[in-house]
């Protein structure tokens, strides 16, 4: 079967060799060798900060292939078996496997099990949108943000992060030079138009998104804007999330009120927090507030991630263990709970490392 697409696929490169420059393959082939190097979030690396090209997934492969051809690509690419009866296999839209994922895996984040869970199932279940779906993280460092961008991810996509339909982009990592903005421009937006053109549903994270230039956001609003297509090519099935730490003071002094006044901390609600918090992020120096996706209100979902209490703390250490396959009896919980520094001081109320370093903290606590 694939060899009857293959055929006319090799005339139709023959025909267009022009448009696939061998050095494009090879910038990408380096490009992805130092992305699953530095294994998405976790590993330590460093980048050829000062090498332009080595910095997003330049797009060189797609933009200028022909539209009839784009989709002959696409025959040839579902009968090699990547495809299914019901569409694209490398997307999956398990909504179960999200709610069941958000309410046992995440800790202390009722507000973001509840937007989270309903912005991407309202998305997903309404194919006719007339935008993107752009949804804001916000809150400390540790409280999930990375966490959850992975559950959506794993969720809605077969291979996860790692998915072809799935990009992240880590502000400083990506894009650390302002000297080399234009450059970065026109590498996003070929990268995301690069993914839209493969994948009928895409996911793009954009992680430590305050440190992100207002210029280099901008030059990406129109693709999360109400427009039926920009330059030919439909953008309205594609999700962006931002992750950021902006507004983490103000959802604390919040938890903080709420606990002071004897309030349960469940009784928090999006209507407590969501004024608040998108007037933060506009008085915030940085991408966000000088950018027009504020301006034009093209956010759909502010989520304000909560500062952890010690309770939740003890439960991402058991999870931490569970995921080596051992079982921690309550003292040794504690033990690790206790390692963490907590704020405010006097009253060690709230985690100010959240989970995030639990999993290496409990190497101390190992026999």
């Amino acid at each position: 079967m694939s060899a009857c697409w293959l055929l006319p696929l090799i005339c139709a490169l023959s025909a267009e060799a022009d448009i696939f420059p061998l050095d494009s393959i090879s910038n990408v082939s380096t490009y992805y060798f130092n992305y699953f190097y530095c294994n998405i979030w976790e590993g330590e690396c460093q980048p050829h900060q000062d090498d332009a090209s080595q910095q997003v997934p330049v797009g060189d492969l797609w933009p200028g292939f022909p539209q009839d051809y784009t989709g002959l690509l696409h025959q040839w690419y579902c009968s090699l078996g990547q495809c299914c009866e019901s569409g694209d296999c490398r997307i999956t839209n398990n909504i179960t496997g999200l709610a069941k994922d958000l309410q046992t895996k995440l800790h202390g984040q009722h507000l973001v099990q509840s937007v989270v869970l309903k912005a991407v199932q309202g998305f997903i279940n309404s194919p006719e949108s007339n935008k993107p779906l752009t949804l804001s993280f916000h809150g400390w460092t540790g409280t999930g943000k990375n966490f959850v961008a992975r559950l959506v991810a794993d969720n809605l996509y077969r291979d996860g992060v790692k998915s072809e339909c799935v990009r992240l982009f880590i502000a400083p990592f990506h894009f650390p030079h302002a000297r080399l903005l234009d450059t970065y421009k026109g590498q996003l937006r070929e990268a995301i138009r690069d993914l839209v053109l493969r994948c009928p549903q895409t996911l793009f994270i954009f992680d430590e998104a305050e440190k992100l230039h207002p210029g280099l956001i901008d030059a990406i609003k129109p693709y999360m804007d109400h427009y039926d297509n920009v330059d030919g090519v439909s953008y309205r099935r594609a999700i962006f999330i931002f992750l950021s730490n902006i507004g983490g003071a103000t959802i604390n002094d919040v938890a903080l009120d709420f606990w002071h006044s004897g309030q349960n901390r469940e009784d928090i609600g999006m209507e407590d927090l969501e004024h608040r918090l998108r007037a933060e992020t506009l008085e915030t120096q940085g991408g966000f507030a000088q950018s027009e996706l504020m301006s034009d209100h093209l956010i759909d979902f502010f989520v304000p991630f909560l500062p952890l209490e010690y309770r939740h703390v003890k439960l991402c250490a058991r999870d931490a263990y569970a995921a080596r396959g051992l079982e921690a009896d309550e003292a040794t919980l504690d033990e690790v709970a206790k390692a963490m520094l907590y704020v405010p001081k006097e009253e060690r109320l709230f985690s100010a490392q959240g989970c995030k370093s639990i999993p290496q903290r409990i190497n101390f606590f190992l026999p």
